[in-house]
C-alpha cells in the first residue's frame, strides 16, 4: 500500500485553512495551512512542500481576484464611468501588489507543507 495521501485534497484543506487563518496570523496562518497541507498529502517533504505551495497560490489567486474586484466597484461608486477606469486602475496596482504579497505567501506555505511532509513521512 501506498503512504501516499491526496495532494490536491491537501491543498485544497490547506487553503480553506489559510483563507480562515490567514487574516487574523498573517504568516502562522500560512505555516499552518501549509502544514496541514503537507500532511494530507503525505509522500515526504518535496510532496508537501508542493501541497503547501499550491494552498498558497489558490489563496493568491483568490485574493488577487477579489481586490481587483473590489477597487474596481468603489472606483465606480465614486466617479461613474471615470470612476470605473480610475478603479480599474487602481485594482489592477492593488491587484499585482497583492500578488507580490501572496508569492511570498505561498513560498511560507510550502514551509509549512514541507514541515507537514516530513512528519507524516
Amino acid at each position: 500500500m501506498s503512504n501516499r495521501g491526496n495532494l490536491w485534497l491537501g491543498a485544497f484543506v490547506g487553503f480553506i485553512i489559510i483563507a480562515v487563518l490567514g487574516a487574523p496570523l498573517p504568516v502562522i496562518g500560512h505555516l499552518i495551512g501549509g502544514l496541514i497541507a503537507g500532511l494530507i498529502a503525505r509522500g515526504g517533504v518535496g510532496r508537501g512542500a508542493l501541497a503547501g505551495f499550491l494552498a498558497g497560490v489558490f489563496g493568491g489567486i483568490v485574493l488577487t481576484i477579489l481586490a481587483f474586484v473590489a477597487s474596481s466597484a468603489i472606483g465606480g461608486l465614486i466617479g461613474g464611468i471615470g470612476g470605473i477606469f480610475l478603479g480599474g486602475l487602481i485594482g489592477l496596482f492593488v491587484g499585482i501588489l497583492v500578488l507580490i504579497l501572496s508569492v511570498i505567501g505561498a513560498i511560507i506555505s510550502a514551509i509549512g507543507g514541507l514541515i507537514g511532509g516530513a512528519i507524516a513521512r
